[in-house]
């Protein structure tokens, strides 16, 4: 078992993003389960980055997790640029199936968050068909609004009620990351920002071909799909990535390589 100071880290663009496997992720997360920690894990993509780079509180959010994961191919190639050849991709719809086939098999409780109600409704029907005997003790659909301190308070409850061991949460960058950031410590268990992932395993959104993914192209198959969402966000986020992964590229290489110096490699 890898302990979260034997972690490597590559720094990108100004986040920390962990250098390990999708096997050494899911051990560290039952870890944590068997130990009763109250930690939330960030998915990360270039989206998350740029945004975590032009706004230093959400900045902080993301390096107050327990583990921020390289989701895209682009986190991916820079973690072997520092060194890390064997880096995998640790992606939200496989992390959360991954852990749903535990939970299945460990009697791990899990609740769902973020989402349409009929989303979850379908969502929940799914993951009873997948996974025989997984337990789901909880699921809920908050408003798209700002909750007010007494529905997060309500919230909390709820899920702390329920027992839940892993906790996955749908409400997209940064809303996901930003509340689970303001319940950690409240909430008594692990929750994972899986952004789409509900409407990917539900079947709502298509996910590409595997070579698609395996060149950094999902990004350009989501595009085709929903160009009126997507074509803003992209047309500014890949190019802000790759400029400031440049401009940064020495300087975090330098820092990595210092600071994981006396880490075990992963």
């Amino acid at each position: 078992m890898i302990e979260n100071n034997h972690i490597k880290y590559g720094y990108i663009l100004k986040s920390k993003i962990a250098a390990i496997s999708f096997r050494e992720t899911i051990d560290i997360i039952e870890n944590w389960i068997y130990n009763k920690k109250s930690k939330y894990v960030c998915i990360c993509n270039t989206h998350s980055l740029v945004t975590a780079y032009n706004d230093s509180s959400f900045n902080d959010v993301l390096n107050n997790a327990g583990l921020c994961t390289p989701d895209g191919m682009p986190l991916v190639w820079a973690l072997k640029l520092y060194g890390y050849k064997n880096q995998e991709r640790v992606d939200g719809p496989n992390l959360m199936s991954r852990l749903c086939e535990l939970a299945s098999k460990k009697n791990f409780k899990i609740f769902l968050y973020g989402g349409k109600q009929d989303t979850l409704e379908r969502l929940e029907k799914k993951l009873k068909e997948d996974f025989n005997g997984i337990n789901i003790v909880g699921k809920y659909s908050p408003p798209f609004r700002n909750l007010t301190e007494d529905e997060e308070r309500e919230i909390r409850e709820m899920i702390n009620n329920s027992n839940a061991d892993l906790i996955f949460v749908s409400l997209g960058c940064p809303k996901q990351e930003i509340w689970m950031y303001r319940q950690k410590d409240y909430i008594k268990g692990v929750m994972i920002g899986v952004g789409a992932a509900f409407d990917f395993i539900v079947g709502d959104i298509k996910r590409p071909p595997v070579i698609f993914q395996k060149l950094g192209l999902e990004w350009f198959f989501r595009l085709i799909a929903e160009p009126k969402r997507l074509l803003k966000r992209y047309a500014y986020n890949n190019p802000m990535f790759i400029y400031n992964f440049i401009k940064t590229f020495k300087s975090n290489k330098k820092r990595t390589m210092k600071e994981n110096s006396n880490s075990i490699f992963c």
